[in-house]
């Protein structure tokens, strides 16, 4: 995310850079669907999880050119395509979020929904570690604990889940990425246009795959698994697009602060759907490691508050 003004004191007229009840309603809805991602994609079995990214790739593009067309900003997303660099960044992004998408699709469906939850948990942990590599930003004390706090979590859930959460960590990281990439755009991409984008360079990537899947055992699921079944399918590109949309409008009303609080609402439901509905084993050292992760993100959060009674927290942005 970008860097935009601070926000303005409380006793500040209104304005769009403080909480308004809607901004709030659009993040916690935004957050709420991609909670309940891993049940949507549990949903479409059997198709694997190379199919289902394979369809929410088209179906994304198809839906995201249905916005264009209806709100006729299609001069303004030729204005975008005309401008090379903004349309290989885009290409860019579209690389980030696919791994995103294909590793969190994969987790979901495979028994692993506990540690894609992890992997949204550290996300900004993880941020914070790529603007001090990429970037060469200075941090505060309480940044550098909540990152040692994370590195011996991380060590302890290895143990926990018997190998490196690769999972969580390929889904935090490349997330980070597709934060930073989106960052160096700003503005000048709105996130429907941004998505068309990713998605129509990703639709080469999505045609192979489904060539892929259709010529070998079982085949695709898309199409002979029942009415239903299709319905879904062609809906992942909805629930692709609609969080997107909420995440956009809400961050344009909200200070990086209610952002940074409404952003746990996603895993938190991930993790309850992973231990409590799909029933998912929580030994002992994963409740440490899980632990020692939620002291990170209170030290952050902490840090994050005292930081913006002292105003310099800035608004959010939609990446």
């Amino acid at each position: 995310m970008s860097r935009p003004a601070a926000a303005p004191p409380a006793s500040a007229p209104q304005t769009d850079e403080q909480p308004s009840r809607s901004g709030i309603l659009y993040a916690v809805g935004a957050y709420t669907m991609w909670g309940f991602l891993p049940a949507y994609f549990l949903l479409l079995l059997p198709s694997g999880p190379f199919e289902i990214v394979a369809v929410r790739i088209f179906f994304s593009l198809i839906f995201c050119a249905l916005i264009i067309t209806v709100t006729r900003a299609w001069p303004a997303f030729l204005a975008i395509v005309r401008q090379p660099r903004l349309l290989f960044t885009m290409g860019l992004a579209g690389v980030l979020i696919y791994v995103n998408w294909q590793t969190y699709v994969i987790g979901a469906t495979t028994g692993h929904v506990v540690e894609t939850a992890l992997g949204y948990f550290i996300n900004p942990i993880v941020t914070i570690l790529l603007g001090v590599v990429i970037l060469g930003e200075r941090l505060r004390i309480a940044q550098w604990v909540a990152l040692g706090i994370s590195v011996i979590a991380v060590g302890v859930l290895t143990v926990g889940f018997g190998s490196v959460p690769w999972i969580a960590l390929i889904l935090a990281f490349s997330f980070g990425l597709y934060g930073f990439v989106k960052k160096r755009v700003g503005r000048s991409v709105d996130a429907v246009s941004g998505l068309t984008l990713e998605t129509l360079w990703l639709l080469p990537v999505a045609a192979v795959q489904a060539i892929v899947v259709a010529s070998t055992a079982p085949g695709l699921a898309f199409g002979s698994s029942g009415a239903a079944h299709v319905a879904l399918m062609i809906g992942a590109g909805v629930i692709t697009a609609v969080p997107l949309l909420l995440f956009a409008s809400a961050a344009k009303r909200l200070p990086l602060i209610y952002m940074g609080f409404i952003q746990y609402v996603a895993p938190i439901l991930q993790f309850l759907f992973g231990v409590f509905i799909m029933g998912e084993p929580m030994p002992l050292e994963r409740w440490l490691g899980f632990g020692l992760v939620w002291l990170a993100l209170v030290v952050l959060t902490v840090d994050m508050i005292r930081t913006s009674r002292a105003g310099r927290m800035p608004v959010a942005e939609p990446v």
